[in-house]
């Protein structure tokens, strides 16, 4: 089945207007955390859920290798964002988690950009909030196909 010219061109123009929002989303975080690489904040992020885990854990869940993500750890440590501790039941395991820092920086981060989101959202007619909140919950069920 080919696409029609309409077809591809408003596929083409949603996927730039989503990562245009991603992107304008991610510069609204303190400046702290625009000097942090993909693999740091996605460490960050994992961290964030609560769990601890292990280098490979970690590792394995940014699908990058050990290495990459041994250097990533020892610079957010470096920072006092996330700490390493003995495993509870393995002690040849090192379990990795968040600082008090590095959470109150999620959090900060997490909390700019939800209020950059609600004051945008704010600035649209009731309609489009509507529309817009209709849409996320259909980029969620694409997610998920």
């Amino acid at each position: 089945m080919t696409l029609s010219k309409n077809y591809e061109t408003a596929i083409a123009e949603l996927a730039l207007s989503l990562s245009l929002l991603v992107r304008r989303i991610r510069l609204s975080t303190p400046s702290e955390s625009h000097d942090l690489s993909w693999t740091q904040k996605a460490v960050l992020s994992r961290l964030d859920k609560g769990e601890p885990m292990t280098a490979a854990e970690l590792a394995r869940a940014a699908s990058i290798k050990p290495q990459s993500m041994g250097a990533a750890i020892a610079t957010l440590a470096e920072m006092g964002l996330l700490e390493r501790k003995a495993h509870p039941t393995d002690g040849r395991q090192i379990n990795i988690e968040l600082t008090a820092k590095g959470t109150e920086m999620r959090k900060n981060a997490r909390d700019a950009r939800r209020t950059w989101l609600a004051q945008a959202i704010a600035k649209l007619d009731k309609q489009d909030q509507e529309t817009l909140f209709a849409a996320g919950e259909i980029i969620k069920r694409l997610v998920n196909l």
